[in-house]
């Protein structure tokens, strides 16, 4: 009878996964000798012999067939519930035991599986004298095949026939099918014969990875060896660059569609870039290239050092370690590391709130830097890969043959940067600044030696080195000189240099904001930021930065806006405000990095001030003269003006992508021009008579061909903040809804106004209590996000009421979704819809997106307007927030002059600017107090509303 491997019991696995002892003693997980004795005792006793072995005889018809497998199948649940609790626990006692619980995963898969297969061929489908042609071999392909299993990874099976499939042998394949599908098991399942293997895999890259991976579970062992050997001869042998590039090129567009970045706010930890698959890539081109059975063995091969290898199994134990707590959490599988995901698979693995930041903040930086090495190793990697000429460089590398000669200590090898002697280039510790420098000047990428050297040298940087006058001379001169300071800089922070030569900023490496604005972690965001600047100056954005593009243009002081931006967040993870903890931080870096005293003076006043420019132009009435005075005096001057602005620009751009858009692009062109003009006229130039006069004068030149009895009549019926709000394009159209508006009327316009990404909603009719509040439900239930808006009434009983809104997706609203706008807003206050009770709906939180803490704060302030008093509301977003806090205000006899609505991600700063029923501002505290605790509780109802 021929050989047959593993019966029973579990299959051998690769070399590696043997290395790691599971979890539990697998008895404990399962006992397969044991199952397959219930199950053979239980079949006897279907068949009315007790005791007696039923291994040679078939089940006597379809029926006691259907038995035998309903009998197999609730043994073979029993024990997969069995193992699978007492693997969960053991993981939940043990949670960063990632590569024990995997082991111990296969250990239980292959239990399964292999009982499964041997009831059906030897119970089910019992062949006493099987011919040449009916030998049958089961394999485990894949990741099932490395014997690497998640809670709930696919089985992936590959059953080998010799020739075709006899009746015999699709009978056991599909019975063991069933057993497992009735198990609940995700299986993938194919069958071939060897031959089929080769021509299918020769066309298949996907197919041959899959069969590089093999193991044989059970069957014939003369058909497994086959199949081994016809592989290698056959199918790997010869073809190893076509393999090679073929994994690269997937890598890339599976990196593509993952989003292209490392540092995406909810990763995949199996597909995204330096995630699993990228380990797992290494792995396969290193065993089809050198037939490796582990990852250890690419030391000896002199791909990895043994401190690179040892980065290699670290990183590949923590993120087999998150994937398992999100199997686990999910109970299915689940690689995306989404929000509410992050903050439980935090908790699992141990991590803890701290230092000012949150469990989660911690978890995720690790997360980054483990991704963030796994590119290092790729990137070593492949440049081995290119020495032994088995990839081949990069086409840019080998089109562009013609370089800049490099300096003496420096040679080019592979179309990248080596060092002749590592004794010589570290003799001198300058040397690791230097040959950043050098790479910038010849535009040539760091080779991985000379990047494993640098990296094996970050104990060199002393207080003696960061301290050296000529080391931040260097430092600089990356910065300032080449046109292309991000390159440098990535490497820089890739390898740790930036961290070791500025270890502030070694702090805010990978550190990640758990919030749905950044969509970087701070010194990816930092690097963008530089990026964008580094676009100005080379006039790549002069038609969307068009006022940031011309003040570089006319000059400001480079080493100050890039020692600024640089250093801007550098104050980010701790407990106190990290504008302030930054400013202290510059006073200190900036005079040694190489800035005189008023250079370090202004540097530190950027810092300090970042988030001025932003938080005025988001958060405050441009149209209000004081905003501007405000503005204007803590700027001081137009130089600082320039180089706020700059920052501002960058800092909001490298963000992420869609955070700038022209609406923000308006208001701070807005602030900047109208703040410029202040500096340059006086201060005292600003005020409300003279905006009142120019908007009028400004209205009757649009408005010309007017009966001057109706103009003067419509220059009139205004109170000043109307004059000072609202523009004349603005003015004109009130003017045309109000021209013979009856009592009772609604009139309204909807045009999109391109400069600001929105859509501009103008609204007259009589005046009532709480039109803005019933404007904004209505906007709410139809869907309109209000990005500003404000209101106003006429002498003559009139309310006036414009809102600026975009769609869910940040877009213009549709004009031809006016006419059910109309009709809800009629209903609405006809009393025929309540936004209220409609909103309810619609006002919810979305899963993934509960984790966040948004903490409420809300201030008043008396000094920011000369007319009215701020409210400062800063919560979560929702969509029925906006309402809620008006109505709380309406119902408050508070009346709403403007409303200025910013949003960063989840949260909402809504800014209101009010006065009380008798047209005063909110002075006494009582007063204020109890207004803070009315909306207060409407937050906290709308909250609790939204989370069910």
């Amino acid at each position: 009878m021929p050989a047959l491997v593993s019966d029973r019991g579990t299959a051998p696995a690769p070399a590696e996964a043997l290395t790691d002892a599971p979890i539990l003693p697998p008895d404990a997980i399962v006992q397969p000798d044991a199952l397959a004795a219930r199950i053979e005792a239980g079949i006897a006793d279907l068949r009315g012999a007790p005791g007696d072995s039923c291994r040679d005889a078939a089940p006597d018809g379809a029926e006691l067939r259907r038995e035998v497998r309903a009998l197999a199948v609730a043994e073979l649940a029993a024990a997969r519930r069995a193992g699978t609790d007492a693997l969960r626990a053991a993981f939940a006692e043990r949670p960063l035991a990632a590569r024990e619980l995997v082991r111990g995963q296969t250990l239980l898969t292959d239990a399964l599986v292999i009982t499964a297969f041997d009831v059906a061929r030897r119970h089910l489908h019992p062949l006493p004298n099987p011919t040449e042609g009916e030998r049958l071999t089961l394999i485990a392909v894949g990741g099932y095949g490395r014997a690497e299993m998640a809670p709930h990874s696919d089985v992936d099976l590959l059953f080998i026939t010799p020739w075709k499939v006899t009746g015999w042998a699709e009978s056991v394949i599909e019975s063991t099918l069933y057993i497992l599908w009735d198990l609940k098991l995700k299986v993938g399942h194919a069958t071939r014969t060897v031959s089929d293997c080769i021509r299918l895999g020769r066309d298949d890259i996907t197919i041959r990875t899959a069969l590089l991976e093999h193991r044989c579970l059970a069957g014939e062992a003369a058909l497994a060896e086959e199949l081994k050997t016809r592989l290698w001869d056959e199918l790997f042998v010869g073809t190893e660059r076509e393999f090679i590039e073929a994994k690269l090129a997937e890598r890339a567009q599976r990196h593509s569609r993952q989003g292209g970045q490392r540092y995406v706010l909810e990763p995949n930890v199996k597909e995204g870039k330096g995630g699993l698959r990228d380990l797992q890539t290494l792995y396969w081109i290193a065993k089809y290239i050198h037939r490796v059975e582990a990852a250890a063995e690419l030391v000896a091969l002199g791909m990895f050092t043994a401190d690179e290898y040892a980065s290699f199994r670290g990183a590949e134990t923590f993120l087999w370690g998150v994937r398992c707590h999100l199997h686990l959490i999910a109970g299915r599988a689940s690689d995306q590391l989404t929000f509410d995901m992050q903050v439980e698979v935090a908790e699992r693995m141990g991590y803890a709130d701290h230092g000012g930041r949150r469990a989660v903040e911690h978890f995720m930086q690790d997360y980054f830097r483990h991704a963030t090495r796994v590119g290092e190793l790729t990137r070593i990697f492949l440049t081995a890969l290119e020495a032994a000429h088995v990839k081949q460089a990069p086409a840019l590398m080998r089109l562009f043959k013609r370089r800049r000669r490099v300096r003496p200590g420096y040679v080019e090898r592979q179309g990248r940067l080596a060092v002749v002697d590592a004794d010589s280039f570290l003799a001198d510790p300058l040397n690791l600044l230097r040959i950043f420098e050098e790479a910038l000047r010849t535009g040539l990428l760091l080779h991985p030696d000379a990047m494993r050297l640098i990296a094996a040298s970050l104990p060199r940087f002393d207080s003696g080195l960061r301290d050296s006058a000529e080391a931040n001379r260097l430092f600089l001169g990356l910065l300032l000189k080449h046109g292309n300071p991000e390159r440098a800089l990535r490497r820089m922070n890739e390898l740790g240099v930036l961290g070791a030569f500025i270890p502030e900023f070694g702090r805010i490496v990978a550190m990640m904001q758990f919030n749905v604005y950044h969509h970087y972690t701070v010194d990816e965001h930092t690097i963008q930021c530089v990026s964008v600047l580094a676009q100005l100056e080379r006039g790549e954005l002069t038609e969307s930065l068009p006022i940031a593009t011309r003040i570089l243009e006319e000059g400001v002081n480079r080493r100050v806006i890039y020692t600024a931006l640089l250093l801007h967040d550098i104050g980010k993870g701790g407990t106190e405000d990290h504008s302030i903890a930054g400013a202290r931080i510059v006073r200190r870096l900036a005079p040694r990095l190489g800035l005189n005293a008023e250079e370090s003076e202004t540097a530190e006043w950027l810092v300090r001030y970042h988030l001025l420019m932003s938080d005025m132009a988001q958060k405050r009435d441009l149209s209000d003269p004081r905003t501007v005075r405000d503005f204007a005096k803590a700027v001081k001057t137009r130089k600082r003006l320039d180089l706020l602005t700059v920052l501002t620009v960058c800092d909001i751009r490298g963000v992420g992508p869609g955070t700038w858009n022209n609406w923000k692009a308006m208001l701070l062109r807005k602030l900047y021009g109208a703040t410029a003009e202040a500096l340059e006229t006086g201060l005292e130039d600003i005020n409300r008579d003279k905006r009142e006069s120019e908007a009028k004068r400004a209205l009757r030149t649009a408005l010309s061909d007017w009966p001057r009895a109706e103009l003067r009549a419509e220059t009139a019926r205004h109170y000043g903040p109307y004059w000072q709000g609202l523009p004349t394009d603005t003015h004109v159209v009130f003017a045309g809804l109000l021209r013979g508006l009856g009592n009772g009327e609604i009139r309204m316009d909807l045009h999109p106004d391109d400069d600001r990404d929105a859509t501009r909603a103008c609204f007259a009719l009589s005046d009532h209590p709480g039109i803005f509040s019933r404007l904004a439900g209505a906007l709410a239930l139809v869907g309109a996000n209000v990005v500003d808006a404000r209101t106003y009434t006429s002498r003559d009983g009139f309310a006036t009421a414009v809102f600026w809104i975009q769609d869910a997706d940040g877009s213009p609203y549709e004009a031809e979704r006016l006419p059910r706008l109309r009709k809800t807003i009629e209903r609405t206050f006809a009393g025929e819809v309540v936004a209220g009770t409609a909103l309810e709906a619609r006002d919810k939180l979305k899963r993934r997106e509960r984790p966040f803490r948004i903490p409420t704060s809300i201030t008043f302030d008396n000094e920011g307007s000369d007319l009215y008093t701020l409210i400062e509301v800063d919560t979560r977003d929702r969509p029925g927030l906006l309402y809620d806090l008006t109505r709380t205000l309406a119902a408050s006899n508070i009346q709403i002059a403007s409303a200025v609505i910013a949003t960063f991600g989840l949260q909402a700063v809504d800014t209101f600017y009010v006065k009380d029923m008798f047209g005063l501002k909110l002075h006494a505290r009582a007063r204020q107090e109890a207004l803070e605790r009315k909306l207060r509780a409407a937050i906290a109802e709308g909250a609790e509303r939204a989370a069910r």
